[in-house]
């Protein structure tokens, strides 16, 4: 029995360390990768692409590595509240497989803009990144915040104002990827709004090792 209360435990503090790790290397990602103002000519971004090839690449790299911190959080947190057999459970791990794919495919056309044959590929990535980051608000962030609303709701792993706030980002990213629909380029002030995403993962990873001595004695 002890041996099981500190395997569960040890279990809680790795999946919060997970999700911490995952937050801290995109908001590095962000750091690096800045990107030219919205709006810029597109002359001043193939300079920009230019002089910022190393940092580019890592930014790309991190931004690929730390969604999947992020996706083990959201898995463990799912196991934890017993919904691995559930349709709440099985949605959660189909909108973090979407959110993994929609960051992937963007990551790509970070990549494919450092490539000057053909001489329009740096344009036409940057387009294809601008088009991408329109699905995060759609479907990505809807697909995996609302069912985990569910799992948490149902399941004492994290304080009930969790799964009210997954809820709140999951319909709030849904209602801004329907106005914003006819916006080709998302402005800053809406693209910003994805942080909302990584202090709701920090936060709760972070409660999740402060409550895993508890979660562990009462499994």
């Amino acid at each position: 029995m002890l041996d099981s209360t500190k395997s569960r435990r040890l279990f809680c503090i790795l999946s919060g360390i997970s999700g911490i790790a995952g937050v801290a290397m995109l908001m590095i990602s962000f750091t690096i990768n800045t990107g030219p103002p919205l709006g810029a000519p597109a002359s001043e971004f193939t300079k920009f692409v230019h002089e910022s090839y190393a940092s580019i690449l890592w930014g790309a790299w991190l931004q690929a590595v730390g969604p999947v911190f992020i996706v083990l959080f959201a898995f463990a947190l799912v196991h934890l509240g017993r919904a691995t057999s559930h349709l709440a459970g099985w949605m959660t791990f189909f909108g973090a497989t979407v959110l993994m794919m929609v960051s992937l495919i963007e990551i790509t056309f970070y990549i494919s803009a450092l490539y000057v044959d053909p001489p329009l590929m740096t344009s036409i990535s940057r387009e294809l990144i601008w088009a991408v980051q329109h699905l995060y608000f759609i479907v990505a962030a809807p697909a995996l915040f609302l069912p985990l609303a569910i799992v948490l709701f149902n399941s004492t792993v994290l304080p009930r104002v969790f799964a009210y706030l997954a809820l709140l980002v999951g319909v709030g990213f849904a209602i801004v990827g329907m106005a914003s629909l006819l916006t080709l380029t998302l402005p800053a002030s809406v693209t910003s709004l994805g942080s909302v995403q990584a202090i709701w993962w920090l936060a709760a990873a972070i409660t999740l090792i402060v409550r895993s001595g508890k979660l562990a004695r009462s499994s």
